[in-house]
C-alpha cells in the first residue's frame, strides 16, 4: 500500500539509510512513521497501539545502536512494527500477518534484525543478558545488547530472574523500560503503581557521571571496586531521592523516568548510556497509542482494533448481530450464571480480561475477579491456594501462553488435585498471530498428569455444560480448552446447565463403514464433511462420535466402536503427536484391539500465520481433508499439503 507525504521514511529502507538523517529531522521521520503504521493498520489489521508508542523509541535506537550487529531484543513483539518497517521490510509491511506474508512478530528466520523469538512477554532481559554475557566472553566488548521490555512484561516472573541475575556476570546490558501502564488492559499490580510513582534525582546523576569518568580516567575505578561503590553510591541516591529503588537495589545503574516519546532527547540519553560498562536500566514513560487519537484514548480497544478508518477512528466492525457468540463470550456470561449459584467461584486470568471475557464478571462481581498480570505461573498458583482453603476459581489463560505455566499445573494443582477449573481459550491453530500463539501443544503435554480431567466442547453448548460439571463437587482439576472466535449456534446457546458424566462421549450420527472420533469443536467440520459427502453421492457408512473427554477417555464407548469398526479417523486441533489420537492407538493397542486408526492433526513442525481456514488446509485437517479421509480406500493418513509453510515474500 503507498501512502502520501512520506519524504523522509520512503528514502528508508534500512536503519544505515536512518543514520545519515541530521537529527532535528527525526520528529518528522518519527511522524511519518506514525502515519504509515496507522494507514497499513487501517486495512490488514493488527497490534496498533502498542507500535505506535515506541516510534520515537524504535527510530533512536536504530539511529545511535549499529543494528544488526548490535542487538536489540524485543518483549511482547507487538511493539515491533516500526522496526520491521526501518529494517528492510517496508515495502512488505502490507503482508504482515498474512498467509506467506512477513510473521506478525520478531523472528531471526526473517531477518537478521530480529534477534530472537518474542511473540510471549518477559524473555528479553534473560535472552539479552544470555547475548551480552556471549560479546564478553568473545571478546567483543564493541557490541552493545539492550533489552526492551515493557507492555506489562516486567510483571513476568522470568523477568525478575533475568533482573536478579543480571549483576551476577560481567556485562554491559542496557534494559530499556517502555513504561506505559498497560499490558493489553491495563497493567495492574504493585510493579505496575511502583513504576508509575518512581523518580530520580537528576542532579545526582550529572554529578556521579562525572565523577565515574574522572575515576575511570584516572585508573582508581575496576570491576573488582565497582558493585561495592554502586551499593554506597546507591545509598546516598536513595536518601537523595527519599525513595529506594528497586533495580539499584540489584546493582543495577539506573536512569530516569525519561519522555519516552521525544526522540530527539531519547538520542542525547542513548549516546550517553551505550558505551557506559556494567548493567543499567533506561526508565521511559511513553503513550500506547501514541499519535493517534482514539488510540491514546481508549488503548485497549486500540491494542489490536480490526479495520478502521484512519481518517475518523471509526471501527469497521460489521453487522454481528446475526452471528454466533464467540466462544470467550460464551465462558464469560456462563461463569457470571455460575457464580450466582455458586458462592465459591472465583475467576482468575493473566492480563487479559477482555481477551478472554472475564471483564464481564469484574464488572457485575469486582470482588470475584482477579487480573494478576502477566504471570500464568502464578495465576495458577494463587488459583491453587484459593482451591486448596476452600474456594473455587476458574483461571482461564491463552493455551499457548498456559505453556509458561506447566510446572504450575503439575505440582500446585494436580497433585493435590484441587477443585480448580483451568480454561485454555484460544486453543488450537488461532490464525494471524502465527506459530508463537498457536494453542497446540495443550492435549500432548498434559495427557500424561495425573489426576487431569482434559476435556473439549464440540459447541458452545457443551461448554456451558463442561463449566457446569467442573464446578460441582468432587471434580477435582479440570483443563477445558476451546478455540478462538465464534460458535456455531445463533440463537440457542444459553441452554440449561446440565452435568456432563466425566469421561463420557456421545453419538453424532451412526455409520457403518468408518468411525470418526473428533475431540472438540473440530467435530462441526466432520459433520459438514460427511454431509458433503452425503450430497456428493459418497456411499460410505460414516459414524461420528464426539469423544468430549480426551482424559479420561471413554472406555465402554471406544468397546462397542472397535467391536463395530475396523477402521477409525480421529481428528484434533492439536498437535498429532502425543495428542488425543494417539491416546486412542495407546487404548486400542492396550486391549488388543485389531483396529486400523488413522489420526488427523496438526504435523510435527511448527505451523506459521495465515487466516484459520488457511491454516487448516496446510495443517491438513479441514473439511476437504476428512472428506478425502474418509473417502479414501487405502488405510494411510493422508499427508498434509506444505504449501506456503517457508514462502516469504
Amino acid at each position: 500500500m503507498s501512502t502520501d507525504n512520506l519524504e523522509l521514511l520512503d528514502k528508508i529502507q534500512y536503519p544505515e539509510d536512518l543514520r545519515q538523517l541530521p537529527v532535528e529531522q527525526l520528529p518528522e521521520l518519527c511522524a511519518e512513521l506514525r502515519q504509515d503504521i496507522v494507514k497499513e493498520l487501517s486495512v490488514n489489521p493488527g497490534h496498533l497501539a502498542s507500535s505506535l508508542g515506541v516510534v520515537e523509541l524504535t527510530v533512536a535506537m536504530h539511529y545511535v545502536l549499529n543494528t544488526p550487529y548490535d542487538r536489540i531484543v524485543w518483549d511482547v513483539g507487538h511493539q515491533a512494527y516500526g522496526h520491521k518497517i526501518l529494517t528492510g521490510r517496508k515495502d512488505q509491511f502490507y503482508t504482515n500477518r498474512k498467509l506467506g506474508g512477513i510473521r506478525p512478530f520478531p523472528s531471526p528466520k526473517e531477518s537478521e534484525y530480529d534477534t530472537f523469538t518474542c511473540g510471549h512477554a518477559s524473555n528479553s532481559i534473560s535472552v539479552a543478558l544470555g547475548m551480552a554475557v556471549a560479546a564478553h566472553k568473545n571478546n567483543e566488548p564493541d557490541r552493545h545488547v539492550v533489552a526492551v521490555i515493557g507492555d506489562g512484561a516486567m510483571s513476568g516472573g522470568l523477568a525478575f530472574e533475568g533482573l536478579n541475575n543480571v549483576s551476577s556476570s560481567p556485562n554491559d546490558l542496557l534494559i530499556i523500560l517502555n513504561d506505559n501502564d498497560m499490558s493489553i488492559d491495563r497493567a495492574v499490580g504493585g510493579m505496575e503503581k511502583y513504576l508509575l510513582n518512581l523518580d530520580t534525582n537528576a542532579t545526582y546523576n550529572r554529578l556521579r557521571d562525572r565523577a565515574s569518568k574522572w575515576l575511570h580516567s584516572k585508573g582508581y575505578l575496576n570491576d573488582d571496586r565497582r558493585k561495592g561503590l554502586i551499593r554506597l553510591n546507591n545509598a546516598i541516591k536513595s536518601a537523595l531521592a527519599h525513595q529506594q529503588n528497586i533495580f539499584e537495589g540489584m546493582n543495577i545503574r539506573y536512569f530516569g523516568p525519561f519522555d519516552g516519546n521525544d526522540v530527539v532527547e531519547l538520542v542525547r540519553i542513548l549516546n550517553q548510556l551505550k558505551d557506559m560498562r556494567g548493567p543499567k536500566l533506561l526508565h521511559l514513560h511513553t503513550v500506547k497509542g501514541k499519535g493517534y487519537k482514539p488510540a491514546e484514548e481508549a488503548a485497549t480497544i486500540w491494542h489490536a482494533p480490526g479495520k478502521f478508518d484512519p481518517d475518523t477512528g471509526e471501527r469497521l466492525t460489521g453487522d454481528t448481530s446475526q452471528q454466533p457468540l464467540r466462544y470467550q463470550d460464551v465462558f464469560g456470561r456462563t461463569l457470571v450464571e455460575l457464580a450466582k449459584q455458586n458462592p465459591k467461584i472465583v475467576g482468575v486470568t493473566p492480563a487479559m480480561p477482555t481477551g478472554c471475557s472475564l471483564d464481564i464478571m469484574m464488572q457485575e462481581m469486582p470482588d470475584r475477579a482477579f487480573d494478576v498480570g502477566i504471570a500464568e505461573g502464578h495465576a495458577v498458583t494463587f488459583s491453587a491456594g484459593m482451591a486448596k482453603d476452600g474456594l473455587l476459581p476458574f483461571c482461564n489463560i491463552y493455551s499457548a501462553f498456559a505453556q509458561r505455566a506447566y510446572d504450575n499445573i503439575v505440582h500446585d494443582a494436580a497433585i493435590l488435585n484441587l477443585p480448580l477449573v483451568l480454561c485454555f481459550d484460544r486453543a488450537g491453530l488461532v490464525g494471524e498471530d502465527g506459530a508463537t500463539h498457536h494453542g497446540v501443544l495443550d492435549i500432548a503435554a498434559l495427557r500424561p498428569v495425573p489426576n487431569l480431567t482434559l476435556c473439549s466442547p464440540m459447541d458452545e453448548c457443551e461448554l456451558r455444560r463442561m463449566m457446569y460439571t467442573a464446578q460441582l463437587p468432587d471434580k477435582g482439576t479440570v483443563v477445558i480448552r476451546y478455540p478462538r472466535g465464534r460458535g456455531v449456534r445463533r440463537d440457542d446457546w444459553q441452554c440449561a446447565l446440565e452435568e456432563i458424566p466425566v469421561g463420557k462421549g456421545r453419538c453424532i450420527r451412526e455409520g457403518d463403514d468408518v468411525a470418526v472420533l473428533s475431540y472438540g469443536p473440530i467435530g462441526n467440520d466432520v459433520e459438514k464433511a460427511i454431509e458433503q459427502l452425503k450430497a456428493e453421492g459418497c456411499t460410505t457408512s460414516v459414524a461420528h462420535y464426539d469423544m468430549r473427554f480426551c482424559k479420561p477417555l471413554d472406555e465402554e464407548l471406544l468397546q462397542s466402536i472397535a467391536a463395530k469398526f475396523k477402521r477409525i479417523i480421529t481428528i484434533e486441533d492439536a498437535q498429532r503427536t502425543g495428542g488425543f489420537g494417539s491416546a486412542v492407538l495407546e487404548w486400542m493397542s492396550d486391549n488388543d484391539k485389531p483396529v486400523k486408526v488413522v489420526r488427523m492433526g496438526i504435523p510435527d513442525r511448527f505451523i506459521e500465520h495465515g487466516t484459520v481456514p488457511e491454516l487448516h488446509h496446510i495443517a491438513g485437517i479441514d473439511v476437504e481433508a476428512i472428506k478425502a479421509q474418509i473417502s479414501t480406500p487405502h488405510h494411510h493418513n493422508i499427508s498434509p499439503p506444505h504449501q506456503h509453510q517457508n514462502k516469504r515474500i
